[in-house]
């Protein structure tokens, strides 16, 4: 089972553990018991946003895990037709009424909005921040370009930029300016909506170390201290993603792996109206 103390590192030595639950398109009870059992199982780190319409049973979940509140790094994410400054602290505050909480460990900007000046945005989300609303703040879906002028722009850390990110796709520009600016990388679709599955070589590797292809997916990922948030709506998957963090794949294997990415790897093929296009 995950270990709590396995963390991706953003800004100022924030610690986002390596392996969460994703929960887009999981409803209902659905959502409810996947959270639950994925905190027993020990998974310590729940994604949901305001636009995923489940905050409040992804919250439900939270609470009836009876895991400490402490102890589960949760995020949410602002959706764009929010930025504008008035709307994005009303928003935050409807996300944590509905998740039932006093803060969220992280606050994202789901998708880039170029309709509202990014100045705005941002010192709307820093506002947030020190008003105690979030732990960390941070970017979803954010270019390189954009997260140059981000970290210009904001007054407080941004810790993370969420992505789309798998060995299919090459993401290496996106995460070396993350890196370059101590902001963590969180990988959304990490096995490339079971795309991962069905590849010859991650499953010619799984079985040398015992391993379903898309665990070698997962761990790629987590060894390169890029966080995960698989979904999944089947309690067996929930094991079987988190059996990552007992074997390491070798230099040759990593290098293997990183051979699958294109360009054109994206399994992901929806953005916000007029976001730019990625670099």
């Amino acid at each position: 089972m995950p270990s709590p103390s396995v963390a991706a590192k953003g800004a100022k030595g924030t610690k986002i553990p390596l392996l969460g639950l994703g929960t887009w398109e999981l409803r209902g009870r659905t959502c409810v018991r996947m959270v639950e059992q994925a905190l027993r199982l020990g998974y310590r780190h729940i994604d949901t946003a305001e636009m995923y319409d489940n905050e409040r049973e992804v919250g439900e979940g939270l609470h009836a895990s009876g895991v400490k509140r402490g102890d589960v790094f949760v995020t949410t994410k602002v959706w764009p037709s929010h930025f504008a400054p008035r709307e994005l602290e009303r928003a935050a505050r409807e996300s944590l009424s509905r998740l039932r909480l006093r803060e969220v460990d992280l606050l994202l900007l789901h998708w880039p909005n170029p309709q509202i000046p990014l100045a705005d945005t941002l010192g709307a989300l820093c506002k947030v921040k020190r008003d105690g609303l979030a732990r960390h703040i941070g970017v979803s879906n954010f270019t390189v370009k954009l997260i140059e002028e981000a970290v210009r722009l904001s007054s407080e850390p941004l810790v993370c930029n969420q992505i789309e990110c798998h060995p299919f796709l090459d993401q290496s520009k996106v995460i070396a300016a993350c890196r370059k600016h101590d902001m963590a990388v969180i990988a959304y679709s990490p096995i490339a909506r079971g795309g991962a599955g069905k590849d010859k070589i991650l499953a010619r590797i799984g079985a040398a170390h015992g391993k379903t292809a898309a665990q070698v997916c997962l761990r790629f990922l987590v060894q390169q201290q890029i966080a995960v948030i698989p979904r999944t709506s089947k309690e067996r998957r929930l094991s079987e993603n988190a059996g990552v963090f007992d074997f390491t794949l070798s230099a040759q294997e990593m290098k293997e792996i990183a051979s699958l990415s294109r360009r054109d790897g994206r399994v992901v093929d929806w953005s916000y109206s007029g976001s730019p296009q990625w670099d």
